[in-house]
């Protein structure tokens, strides 16, 4: 390369000013290491977001909505920056139960056993006593299932089953409620994977024509990819969510934008370690396309991203 095209690296120069959008770009200019990349992702958001004609999936696991940052996501829902969410069946667990309970601080060096005489449950440093978990799901969804019941609903997709959720919750800092409101599908590809498919199939030992749809979701993501001018996608973390949205869009010959923010490894040949370029040589990304992986907490990249992304709104959607 010849040393007239390079690029030089640029210092930080921040304050007590500075926004995290702001840093952000500043992050970008300096150069260093994953940095640079999360300035990258803030830009490729920023064009999926001004692109009118993308339709935007984000895709994300369980284990954040437990934190704080199931905050995060739920502005993205409110603000109506992203089209459609694939997710797990966690999601709703932690989702429905902070509604109706409360989540503890913890540390990851916790005495387990003890915790698990006192009947307190560890997602890494995010203590959730069972009372907060599993026992508060029954209680409150078995009476929404039997409403459902009551109404003829017998047989229900998981977006369905979102939604039917989302629209009879109060609480705002649901990211159910804001999916349901604002017309965001929520699928689930997963579903009896955690407390919420549990208490599907307890339902169904009393009420034995009570099903699940799941092919109805594949049949709506085929009308989604396939109807979509471009797509592009916020994918944070891996296993079932992130596949099943770089899996549809491969019959669209693949994603114009991709931003994939992970800890995972590489070595271990997983899809969770994968870098999003792997999914290029499946055309689940376009040779093209817009992308990049960016490895790091996603407690701590993802609110940053967002801050930015809010920054730039959806240009062009009411």
């Amino acid at each position: 390369m010849a040393r007239a095209r390079l690029k030089p690296i640029s210092d930080m120069e921040i304050d007590g000013d500075t926004s995290a959008a702001n840093l952000i770009a500043k992050m970008h200019s300096s150069g260093g290491f994953t940095a640079k990349k999360l300035g990258e992702a803030a830009e490729i958001m920023s064009a999926m977001l001004r692109d009118d004609r993308c339709t935007i999936f984000l895709s994300f696991p369980a284990c954040i909505v437990s934190t704080g940052t199931r905050g995060v996501i739920r502005k993205l829902v409110e603000e109506r920056l992203v089209d459609v969410i694939v997710t797990t069946c966690g999601m709703l667990d932690h989702d429905l139960a902070r509604v109706w309970k409360k989540y503890y601080h913890g540390s990851f060096q916790m005495d387990d056993a003890e915790l698990h005489r006192q009947g307190i449950n560890r997602l890494g440093n995010i203590l959730i006593p069972n009372d907060s978990y599993g026992i508060v799901l029954e209680k409150k969804m078995q009476p929404i299932l039997e409403e459902l019941y009551a109404e003829g609903k017998r047989s229900l997709s998981s977006r369905q089953l979102a939604h039917e959720f989302g629209e009879r919750l109060v609480d705002k800092k649901s990211i159910l409620y804001w999916a349901a409101r604002n017309d965001i599908p929520v699928y689930v590809p997963g579903i009896t994977d955690g407390a919420f498919g549990s208490q599907l199939w307890l339902f169904s030992q009393t009420h034995h024509d009570f099903t699940l749809d799941v092919l109805k979701d594949e049949q709506e993501l085929s009308d989604i990819v396939f109807t979509a001018k471009r797509a592009g996608a916020l994918i944070v973390g891996g296993g079932i969510s992130k596949h099943h949205v770089i899996w549809w869009n491969q019959f669209r010959n693949g994603l114009d934008y991709a931003v994939y923010l992970t800890t995972a490894e590489e070595y271990d040949g997983s899809l969770s370690g994968a870098r999003i370029r792997e999914a290029v040589s499946w055309g689940k990304v376009k040779e093209r396309a817009r992308y990049v992986t960016v490895e790091g907490d996603a407690t701590i990249t993802l609110p940053m991203l967002a801050c930015s992304a809010l920054g730039v709104g959806r240009p062009g959607r009411a």
